[in-house]
């Protein structure tokens, strides 16, 4: 057999495009903008803007808490949020591999066997036997798209830029899980610094109550001022359980960030102490926050890929060739079945060109441009809300400075108020009254602090979610 004409396949498979149809992606600007505030806005003193602003290791190894760091490191092992991403990213990596290999010759082998009566007088052949036949065969085929407008290469653009985005999305889930985790662990900490605050109120109940005591001993105090005293305490401990509640539904949420069950995972006592505040805070510049957190990574990835779509849109309008080859070695008796004169073969071209479609490829087209202008839209809304994320973790931080120096202060005078109340009492020249009123204030004011801790160390995670960049934690 000749095989003169397979040998024009090779020929055929080096033409490749003859050109790749649609827009080339370009990256959007990055924005011209050197901070974030709105003019007005206050600044906390420890934030500064850096060029090159990139934390060193994890993110939150900058509160110091060795607990928080083993709880995230433990959570991005096993959250099933995770693992969803992963597996994400797997499918998008996969499905890339699969546009790859679209782009190449595609090769099939065949076989087969088939039992057929053949009926002679079909073909004129009146009153001799139709006999019943073995068909044996086996065959060989190559196919392979020319591609001549860059259909596929766009489509494993768009693919590989979806790889890009997935990934991206898998860093920003790790980014908000730790995130999460971490805010957890700070309400966690600052409910318990309530509870400790509000134990130190029913510890100056109960001293009121002994003060009421020894004033009545003296003959000093009315009866009814016992009663007062014990109404104050029981007011006080009623408060204990509402706290403990909203304790414990933290500990369990930070069980399901973890990815185990409450019963199967028991959440590190937090403590505000554990804690510690970076005095300095270095900002990366807008130019370079877009081009390092994964939500805005994944929104240009996504961008690219509906940019690419238009190409595979565009390339569909023109035509398309096809070529294709085929061996095959057919018999009756098995034992013939690599004999020469077994063989067959065929080599062929097709020309695919679109004539008349109702509009519809063009349509099509339109459609994506039209994702790909939506694309770019939702790119923007992504840096934009990135920019105000940053301007109001700055802003809050700012507020939370001046409200824990404020209600230190009045914590402090209200302190004061307190003791001399009780030494008023004691000396017979106060009333019962104005102890529990002011042990009341000092109660809320310890509170307001308390709970101001807990606002700016909250804000302080969001900053640091918002700008961080190198956040991933090192093997251990």
């Amino acid at each position: 057999m000749s095989v003169k004409p397979l040998l024009a396949l090779p020929l055929a498979l080096s033409l490749g495009a003859c050109a790749v149809v649609g827009p080339n992606f370009q990256r959007p600007p990055v924005p011209g903008a050197n901070q974030y505030a709105m003019a007005g806005d206050p600044a906390p003193s420890a934030a500064r803007m850096a060029p090159e602003a990139r934390s060193a290791g994890a993110w939150w190894q900058a509160l110091g808490s060795a607990d928080l760091d083993r709880t995230i490191r433990q959570a991005l092992a096993s959250s099933p949020s995770i693992a969803e991403a992963d597996a994400t990213l797997q499918r998008a990596r996969e499905q890339a591999g699969a546009a790859q290999g679209a782009l190449g010759p595609e090769a099939n082998a065949t076989a087969g066997a088939m039992r057929e009566r053949i009926n002679t007088a079909s073909f004129g052949f009146a009153g001799f036997p139709s006999p019943t036949i073995n068909l044996y065969s086996v065959g060989a085929g190559v196919a392979y798209d020319l591609d001549l407008f860059g259909g596929g290469k766009r489509r494993l653009e768009a693919a590989r830029a979806r790889v890009q985005a997935e990934t991206a999305r898998a860093d920003a889930a790790y980014l908000s899980l730790s995130g999460n985790i971490a805010l957890q662990a700070l309400r966690i900490a600052a409910l318990r610094g309530q509870l400790d605050a509000l134990d130190a109120v029913i510890d100056d109940d109960q001293r009121t109550l002994a003060m009421v005591d020894r004033a009545q001993e003296l003959g000093g105090a009315a009866p009814s001022d016992l009663s007062v005293g014990r109404a104050d305490l029981a007011r006080d401990e009623a408060q204990r359980p509402a706290i403990a509640r909203d304790l414990a539904a933290a500990r369990h949420q930070l069980a399901l960030l973890v990815g185990k069950a409450p019963a199967d995972w028991t959440a590190p006592d937090f403590a505000l102490t554990d804690f510690t505040r970076p005095a300095d805070l270095p900002l990366s510049l807008p130019s370079a926050l877009v081009r390092q957190r994964p939500d805005i990574q994944a929104a240009e990835a996504e961008l690219h890929a509906a940019t690419a779509e238009v190409g595979v849109a565009a390339a569909a309008l023109y035509p398309d060739i096809r070529l294709s080859a085929n061996l095959t070695q057919g018999t009756i008796h098995p034992e013939d079945i690599l004999r020469y004169d077994s063989t067959g073969w065929s080599l062929a071209g097709n020309l695919a060109a679109p004539l008349f479609n109702g509009g519809r490829l063009k349509a099509n087209k339109r459609a994506a441009e039209a994702s790909a202008r939506a694309a770019l839209a939702r790119y923007n809304g992504v840096v934009l809300r990135a920019f105000v994320e940053v301007a109001d973790a700055l802003s809050a931080l700012a507020e939370d400075d001046k409200a824990i120096a404020a209600l230190t202060r009045v914590q402090q005078s209200q302190e004061n108020r307190l003791k001399d109340a009780r030494a008023a009492y004691e000396l017979g020249g106060g009333t019962l009254l104005s102890v529990v009123q002011a042990q009341r204030d000092l109660a809320k004011s310890r509170r307001d602090v308390v709970q101001a801790l807990g606002r700016k160390d909250a804000d302080l995670v969001m900053l640091l979610t918002a700008t961080a960049t190198g956040w991933k934690p090192a093997a251990s």
